[in-house]
């Protein structure tokens, strides 16, 4: 499968045998929404709920880092999926956060492929298609994770990246956080960004239907936030979700020497040992 499918696609497969349908709905810190109980009040036909924010490593004190993989393995076989899963993920998030789910279904190696649902469950409700409510259970699945290595930089690759510049460095958030205007949602921790990084805010890649750009608007807008293609990337955000979708988009254009900073600034701005910049890239 390609990375994005859409919605009259997935609405011609519902109810096929080999489909593992993935709510990855995920908010910020103080946003009044809960999203478990979004889904079980409206989700896609035969969803199961990720529950995105918990699937993390319980014994990391920064927020949401990669869980391991007995973890991971418990969580896929409880959401029903298998070896030979065709996984889907989608969101009903402003955060875009099925990108992150997508990303790890891939990283460790779950169901036979992966694939985001372009524009989620807005455009799917906007187009006036089925949901159903409840909490979605079903039949267990038998697929094992296994993280892949090398796909992954941490915080040590980072500040090793800030002296050499081998990697580009490309930050999802907002131009606020990144040039320290605005500060972090998370109380205590630092404005600015990881010295020598580019900027370009998630939102920026997605259209007013919330499908996604691709193509050449979508090159455009890495050109104009000075990504070369002849180099690598490292994806970086705030806690490792809007990450995800640069280095989707940059996948989907051929790009794929891009690994993905997990602790991202959840990790970096926490830490006063870490070296921070703050103003335009």
């Amino acid at each position: 499968m390609d990375i994005l499918v859409s919605t009259d696609w997935l609405a011609g497969e519902l109810g096929k045998p080999d489909l593992c349908i993935l709510d990855a709905s995920l908010f910020l810190p103080g946003t009044p929404r809960d999203p478990r109980a979004e889904f079980d009040a409206a989700h896609i036909p035969g969803a199961a709920f990720l529950d995105l924010p918990t699937l993390n490593d319980p014994e990391d004190p920064t927020p949401g880092m990669l869980p391991p993989d007995a973890l991971m393995t418990q969580r896929a076989q409880a959401l029903g999926i298998n070896a030979d899963s065709r996984i889907i993920v989608y969101d009903n998030s402003p955060t875009h956060s099925a990108a992150r789910g997508w990303w790890m279904m891939r990283l460790y190696g779950l169901g036979a492929s992966a694939a985001i649902l372009d524009g989620g469950l807005p455009k799917w409700i906007a187009e006036g298609r089925p949901t159903m409510s409840g909490p979605g259970n079903g039949a267990p699945g038998n697929a094992v994770a296994r993280r892949a290595g090398n796909a992954v930089r941490t915080k040590d690759d980072l500040i090793a990246n800030v002296a050499t510049g081998a990697e580009q460095v490309l930050d999802a958030r907002g131009a606020g956080r990144f040039t320290g205007a605005e500060a972090e949602p998370r109380p205590g921790m630092a404005s600015g960004h990881i010295p020598g990084s580019l900027n370009l805010p998630s939102s920026a890649l997605f259209n007013p239907d919330n499908s996604m750009k691709t193509g050449d608007a979508l090159r455009d807008l890495l050109d104009s936030a000075g990504v070369t293609f002849d180099r690598p990337v490292i994806t970086t955000c705030g806690s490792g979700v809007t990450a995800a979708i640069l280095l989707a988009g940059l996948e989907s254009l051929g790009h794929t020497d891009v690994t993905l900073y997990d602790g991202s600034w959840s990790e970096w701005g926490f830490d006063p040992a870490t070296p921070k910049a703050t103003g335009a890239a």
